[in-house]
């Protein structure tokens, strides 16, 4: 059979391609926001106030609202995901399961304004009504903004849970767990830690002898993909926090993310200070992506050590040492 040669030369040079876009967009980014620290040492960029006016251009409350907004938002959509994922790998019935599955595929490809636009007429009225205050709040921007992440961390976790009960499958069945068992004690500590637990002091792990540990902690890979989502969506934000360049202290006050002030001062195409808080809005939004994962890439070295020593710890208990001129023995006693 002919061999293409050329193939992988021309993957190499595709790759190098996109790896010089990527790193030439993220110098831009980064320059831009050093140029905006130079040029605005005296409008106040990183202080409380926003007084153009004045000539004070702080983007401090912006940058507690992308925080808030991100974890709260988080927070919930992870528990949500995780949920869904338990309900798609037993805890509901198979017909249910089923449907749960459509409809989070159905939400995948609903755009993000049809979202904020539904909010917008049914969300707000409620909030208003029911809570007080306008409806254009952390609270209303916050629960669509972890709606639209479950589709994408449900199925990260759904496709790790999914492998890892597979190969767990037959030995949890064999030990005389249930289905709720097995989820619970073995698949999702196995998911979450990036270890197989033993299934008693000296036996073999669940997972197999020959079983490669998952390091990469799926569960914490799909939160960390929500937080970078969560920080960096800007269209609900715009929609429905409010864009109140205050600092919110309840769920009900209003507030204006980074993203959402991005958007908004692109589409009045200001100068001056505003411009330059733009800058600098979009280099914090890049340092956060980029210290998210980090910190995942941190985590997950600093648990590899920890599940080698315990594979070798298992593997020393499971197979102790042969005893020097066993087998010799052995093969005489036969012979």
């Amino acid at each position: 059979m002919r061999q293409d040669h050329g193939r992988p030369v021309l993957l190499r040079a595709l790759a190098l391609s996109v790896s010089a876009l990527l790193g030439t967009v993220i110098a831009f980014i980064l320059l831009s926001g050093a140029e905006a620290l130079a040029r605005g040492r005296g409008l106040s960029l990183f202080g409380a106030v926003w007084n153009p006016s004045a000539g004070k251009f702080g983007i401090l409350t912006m940058i507690q609202a992308s925080l808030l907004l991100a974890l709260s938002s988080l927070a919930l959509g992870w528990c949500l995901s995780l949920g869904c994922c338990c309900a798609l790998n037993g805890l509901a019935p198979r017909w249910a399961a089923r449907w749960l599955m459509g409809l989070l595929t159905l939400m995948t490809a609903v755009p993000t304004v049809v979202y904020g636009f539904a909010a917008v007429f049914l969300l707000v009225p409620l909030i208003r009504d029911g809570l007080g205050g306008t409806g254009f709040c952390w609270l209303t921007a916050g629960l669509l903004v972890a709606l639209q992440g479950v589709p994408t961390m449900t199925f990260i976790m759904d496709g790790a849970v999914r492998s890892l009960a597979a190969e767990t499958r037959l030995t949890a069945t064999a030990l005389g767990m249930s289905p709720l068992q097995h989820l619970s004690r073995v698949v999702l500590p196995l998911a979450g830690k990036g270890a197989a637990p033993l299934a008693g002091k000296g036996a073999v792990p669940l997972a197999g002898k020959g079983a490669a540990p998952l390091a990469s902690r799926p569960l914490l890979s799909a939160a960390v993909l929500g937080l970078g989502r969560a920080v960096g969506d800007a269209l609900l934000p715009t929609m429905l926090a409010g864009n109140a360049i205050r600092f919110a202290h309840s769920p009900l006050d209003s507030m204006r993310t980074l993203t959402a002030h991005i958007s908004l001062v692109l589409s009045s195409d200001i100068g001056g200070g505003e411009h330059l808080s733009l800058l600098l809005a979009g280099a914090l939004l890049l340092a956060f992506c980029a210290a998210f994962s980090l910190l995942n890439l941190k985590l997950g070295r600093m648990c590899r050590p920890a599940v080698s020593e315990q594979n070798a710890g298992r593997s020393a208990e499971a197979d102790p040492p042969e005893i020097p001129g066993a087998r010799r023995l052995a093969q005489g006693a036969k012979s």
